[in-house]
């Protein structure tokens, strides 16, 4: 379901909770402390772009569902995009609490019966997102850099 302002604070505690957990998996340096920050998340919920997937009336995950372009995919090095002429969806800051598993699999149901193309990017050092990607047949696609000049592996599924 889409996040409400009301939800914001949810929506921070699992955004937490996914740092806490990518630390633990190793993954030292994708989201600092103030990434991504409540400021973010608050203009993903006013676009109508961030979402909460629920389990007995209490949220466990996260997600922004956003509809591209998006700029820091224009460009693409040592590969390319599967598909660069249809219009495309970008999956950004996913998070769950602890203890849930399939997460990434629920999204993704979502996302297709939205769009057909959907591209998304990751830290090298998140192992749990390319495992998950690549076993929801995600292709690899190459490495875009973030407006910050921070280097992301982008994969991309058509359908």
């Amino acid at each position: 379901m889409k996040a409400k302002l009301t939800d914001l604070p949810t929506v921070c505690e699992i955004i937490d909770s996914g740092r806490r957990i990518m630390r633990e998996s190793g993954n030292l340096h994708q989201w600092d402390n103030h990434h991504p920050s409540e400021l973010q998340l608050r203009k993903d919920i006013e676009k109508g772009c961030s979402y909460l997937l629920k389990e007995d009336g209490k949220s466990f995950a996260t997600f922004a569902f956003i509809p591209g372009p998006d700029i820091t995919y224009a460009e693409i090095e040592q590969g390319e995009w599967m598909d660069t002429e249809r219009p495309y969806y970008v999956i950004h800051r996913v998070a769950t609490l602890p203890g849930y598993h399939g997460v990434m699999s629920d999204i993704l149901n979502y996302c297709f019966s939205i769009t057909d193309n959907i591209r998304i990017d990751t830290h090298r050092d998140n192992t749990i997102m390319q495992h998950c990607l690549l076993k929801a047949g995600f292709n690899y696609c190459g490495i875009i850099h973030l407006i910050s000049g921070d280097e992301r592996l982008a994969y991309q599924k058509l359908r």
